[in-house]
Protein backbone atom coordinates (compact mmCIF):
# COMPACT_ATOMS: atom_id res chain seq x y z
CA UNK A 1 0.00 0.00 0.00
CA UNK A 2 2.84 2.40 0.78
CA UNK A 3 4.29 1.77 -2.63
CA UNK A 4 1.05 2.75 -4.35
CA UNK A 5 0.74 5.99 -2.41
CA UNK A 6 4.34 6.98 -3.09
CA UNK A 7 3.94 6.37 -6.82
CA UNK A 8 0.70 8.36 -6.74
CA UNK A 9 2.48 11.21 -4.96
CA UNK A 10 5.33 11.05 -7.48
CA UNK A 11 2.83 11.20 -10.35
CA UNK A 12 1.09 14.19 -8.78
CA UNK A 13 4.40 15.94 -8.19
CA UNK A 14 5.41 15.32 -11.80
CA UNK A 15 2.06 16.61 -13.06
CA UNK A 16 2.31 19.73 -10.89
CA UNK A 17 5.85 20.47 -12.05
CA UNK A 18 4.86 20.04 -15.70
CA UNK A 19 1.85 22.31 -15.22
CA UNK A 20 3.91 25.02 -13.53
CA UNK A 21 6.58 24.82 -16.24
CA UNK A 22 3.94 25.03 -18.98
CA UNK A 23 2.35 28.05 -17.27
CA UNK A 24 5.60 29.93 -17.96
CA UNK A 25 5.43 29.08 -21.68
CA UNK A 26 4.79 32.09 -23.95
CA UNK A 27 1.33 32.47 -25.46
CA UNK A 28 2.62 32.13 -29.02
CA UNK A 29 3.98 28.66 -28.24
CA UNK A 30 0.71 27.70 -26.54
CA UNK A 31 -1.18 28.68 -29.69
CA UNK A 32 1.11 26.48 -31.79
CA UNK A 33 0.56 23.63 -29.31
CA UNK A 34 -3.19 24.07 -29.68
CA UNK A 35 -2.85 23.95 -33.46
CA UNK A 36 -0.79 20.75 -33.25
CA UNK A 37 -3.38 19.20 -30.97
CA UNK A 38 -6.17 20.15 -33.36
CA UNK A 39 -4.33 18.62 -36.33
CA UNK A 40 -3.69 15.36 -34.46
CA UNK A 41 -7.29 15.26 -33.21
CA UNK A 42 -8.56 15.76 -36.76
CA UNK A 43 -6.37 12.89 -37.99
CA UNK A 44 -7.72 10.64 -35.23
CA UNK A 45 -11.30 11.55 -36.11
CA UNK A 46 -10.61 10.62 -39.74
CA UNK A 47 -9.15 7.26 -38.71
CA UNK A 48 -12.14 6.50 -36.47
CA UNK A 49 -14.51 7.49 -39.29
CA UNK A 50 -12.66 5.25 -41.74
CA UNK A 51 -12.75 2.34 -39.28
CA UNK A 52 -16.48 2.71 -38.67
CA UNK A 53 -17.76 3.60 -42.16
CA UNK A 54 -15.16 2.16 -44.50
CA UNK A 55 -12.40 3.38 -46.73
CA UNK A 56 -13.96 3.37 -50.17
CA UNK A 57 -12.09 6.37 -51.56
CA UNK A 58 -8.83 5.26 -49.94
CA UNK A 59 -6.83 8.04 -51.62
CA UNK A 60 -9.06 10.62 -49.97
CA UNK A 61 -8.63 9.03 -46.55
CA UNK A 62 -4.88 8.78 -46.98
CA UNK A 63 -4.64 12.36 -48.21
CA UNK A 64 -6.65 13.69 -45.29
CA UNK A 65 -4.67 11.84 -42.65
CA UNK A 66 -1.32 12.66 -44.24
CA UNK A 67 -2.34 16.30 -44.51
CA UNK A 68 -3.15 16.44 -40.80
CA UNK A 69 -0.02 14.58 -39.73
CA UNK A 70 2.21 16.60 -42.08
CA UNK A 71 0.74 19.86 -40.85
CA UNK A 72 1.28 18.78 -37.24
CA UNK A 73 4.92 17.88 -37.95
CA UNK A 74 5.54 21.21 -39.66
CA UNK A 75 3.91 23.04 -36.74
CA UNK A 76 6.18 21.21 -34.29
CA UNK A 77 9.15 22.34 -36.39
CA UNK A 78 7.81 25.90 -36.24
CA UNK A 79 7.48 25.62 -32.46
CA UNK A 80 11.07 24.44 -32.16
CA UNK A 81 12.35 27.32 -34.30
CA UNK A 82 10.27 30.03 -32.60
CA UNK A 83 11.09 28.94 -29.04
CA UNK A 84 13.40 31.53 -27.50
CA UNK A 85 14.95 28.98 -25.13
CA UNK A 86 16.22 26.89 -28.04
CA UNK A 87 19.81 27.94 -28.62
CA UNK A 88 20.14 26.16 -32.00
CA UNK A 89 17.87 28.67 -33.77
CA UNK A 90 18.76 31.85 -31.88
CA UNK A 91 19.88 33.64 -35.07
CA UNK A 92 16.72 32.70 -36.99
CA UNK A 93 14.08 35.44 -36.86
CA UNK A 94 10.51 34.27 -36.12
CA UNK A 95 9.29 35.80 -39.38
CA UNK A 96 11.67 33.57 -41.34
CA UNK A 97 10.52 30.49 -39.39
CA UNK A 98 6.88 31.35 -40.12
CA UNK A 99 7.65 31.92 -43.82
CA UNK A 100 9.32 28.49 -43.95
CA UNK A 101 6.25 27.00 -42.27
CA UNK A 102 3.89 28.58 -44.79
CA UNK A 103 6.01 27.58 -47.79
CA UNK A 104 6.38 23.98 -46.59
CA UNK A 105 2.64 23.79 -45.92
CA UNK A 106 1.98 25.04 -49.43
CA UNK A 107 4.25 22.37 -50.92
CA UNK A 108 2.71 19.69 -48.67
CA UNK A 109 -0.82 20.52 -49.70
CA UNK A 110 0.09 20.77 -53.39
CA UNK A 111 1.50 17.24 -53.17
CA UNK A 112 -1.60 16.05 -51.35
CA UNK A 113 -3.90 17.63 -53.94
CA UNK A 114 -1.86 15.89 -56.64
CA UNK A 115 -2.20 12.58 -54.78
CA UNK A 116 -5.99 12.95 -54.74
CA UNK A 117 -5.93 12.72 -58.51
Amino acid sequence: MARTSSSKENAQALFNSLRSAYAATPVSLKIIDLYVGFAVFTALIQVVYMASVGSFPFNSFLSGVLSCVGTAVLAVCLRIQVNKENKDFKDLPPERAFADFVLCNLVLHLVIMNFLG
